[in-house]
């Protein structure tokens, strides 16, 4: 399911995380190399931010961000949104984006926490 940046603003703030969800620890305002993708039964599969009509995303960033920081804009049509999955915690509902870089030797799966107020 293609989602939206309205999805993704529609999520619970992150500043709401109850201190004993399973997701609390994980602290991730901007992206953060994970050792594997997160799943099932911590958290949800939403959708998708990759339009499958597109065959190659964008790799611009939006304008002004820099996208691997904490306050960067979170921009669901530029990268590296644009080639993001959408999950949310089973139990409080926090959204969390989950990208996969793929390097020249490596692949490094990184996850980034929703904050609806950073959403443009």
């Amino acid at each position: 399911m293609l989602l939206t940046a309205a999805d993704l603003r529609a999520l619970p703030d992150p500043a709401l995380t109850p201190a004993d969800c399973a997701c609390a620890r994980l602290q991730c305002a901007g992206w953060e190399s994970i050792g594997q993708p997160l799943a099932v039964p911590l958290l949800k599969h939403l959708g998708t931010l990759r339009d499958p009509a597109i065959e190659d995303p964008t790799v611009e960033e939006w304008p002004g961000s820099r996208f691997w920081a904490a306050d960067a804009a979170i921009a669901p049509t530029h990268f590296p949104y644009n080639r993001c999955e959408v999950w949310a915690c089973a139990a409080c509902s926090r959204g969390f984006l989950q990208y996969t870089e793929y390097g020249g030797y490596y692949v490094d799966h990184r996850l980034r926490q929703v904050d609806p107020a950073r959403v443009v």
